[in-house]
């Protein structure tokens, strides 16, 4: 009952053009049915539409949480057939995503829903659902403006649902600089980092990079970067980075910036292993909001992390997708808000997100 109010509670997140909205609001339950009720299924075929959903790669934890509410909310909330809805793992190998594309367009499904796995070739990808007259939702992995600012310009039915991964960077920044010294745990003035990144090429992994440092800097923070690394969202790589960053710079390293939970996770290992104490003699942060980390923060081997609401973006993916079916304009990019989560907030979002 508690996952299932949730997911009404955020189901209002359906919001306009570049606009984010906060979603961890405390709303009443009566509230959530109306908003859940204001999905209009008018004249959309539940019983036979047919969609064709691709995940870049399953074995990724946050997909994983996001998929599984991607088809909850269209079968459970909005009455869809689940044997209508093919779910596809694009096994990180874009060659192989395009192919599972092609067949959705054999098949003749309704409507796509893809996470790409490479963003960089939502052009092609864009232009074969078009020639096919079927429209598509892309999640989590943004397209370029030029891409997006094409679709309008062209008319064609493709959106982008995410969240701003700036806020997310952002996010993480204050919450170091919120720590009692600021993350200058050494006190010589300066706050001296490791960056576990994502996949470079990914802007969610650019914009977290960025924006988490930008944070200190705009705060007037001097810092040093001791080492900027590839993790490729991947817990156990994360672990070996983190491993190899504290025998090569010790003490020197006072925060660990993770572009995701996964890799926190690993680094988290890494640092315990090496006798460190998060939130003592160093401080480590991610993003994602998954279990495992908010209940770390909650147990104070976590400094923080940022909830990236795969309730309210695949919910408001799902209704992009019933507006396309409704023959309706969509704007062509939807945001749903970053919710940051500390050692304030952790034990009421653990509540909510178990």
């Amino acid at each position: 009952m508690k996952k299932k109010l949730l997911s009404l509670l955020l189901s209002a997140v359906m919001v306009a053009s570049m606009v984010m909205v906060p979603v961890m609001a405390d709303e009443t339950e009566g509230a959530a049915e109306d908003a859940a009720a204001a999905v209009d299924l008018e004249g959309v075929d539940v019983e036979n539409a047919t969609i064709g959903i691709s995940i870049y790669q399953f074995a990724d934890n946050f997909m994983t949480l996001y998929r599984t509410e991607l088809v909850r909310y269209l079968t459970e909330d909005l009455g869809f057939k689940e044997e209508n809805i093919q779910v596809q793992d694009g096994k990180n190998d874009q060659a192989e995503q395009t192919n599972q594309i092609n067949n959705f367009i054999t098949a003749g499904v309704d409507v796509m829903i893809l996470n790409l796995v490479q963003s960089s070739s939502a052009p092609q990808v864009t232009d074969m659902c078009n020639e096919a007259g079927i429209p598509v939702v892309y999640i989590n992995r943004q397209p370029t403006t030029e891409e997006s600012d094409r679709w309008v310009a062209e008319g064609i039915k493709a959106t982008y649902v995410g969240a701003d991964a700036t806020q997310s960077g952002t996010y993480q920044g204050e919450e170091i600089l919120e720590t009692p010294n600021g993350g200058d745990i050494n006190g010589d003035g300066k706050v001296s980092y490791i960056m576990v990144q994502g996949d470079p090429e990914n802007i969610d992994a650019q914009q977290r990079t960025e924006y988490s440092i930008k944070a200190l800097t705009d705060a007037g923070v001097e810092v040093e970067e001791l080492l900027l690394q590839r993790g490729d969202w991947d817990q156990a790589k994360g672990q070996q980075i983190v491993q190899d960053a504290l025998t090569q710079f010790g003490d020197q390293i006072e925060v660990v910036f993770c572009n995701n939970d996964a890799m926190a996770l690993g680094a988290l290992q890494a640092i315990q292993a090496a006798g460190r104490t998060v939130n003592e003699d160093i401080y480590l942060v991610g993003v994602d909001a998954l279990t495992e980390a908010v209940q770390d923060i909650v147990d104070g081997t976590f400094t923080g992390t940022v909830f990236n609401d795969h309730f309210g973006q695949a919910q408001a993916a799902a209704q992009m997708a019933v507006k396309y079916l409704k023959g309706e304009d969509v704007d062509p990019i939807n945001m749903v808000d970053y919710v940051k989560v500390t050692a304030d907030n952790a034990a009421e979002i653990l509540e909510k997100i178990q």
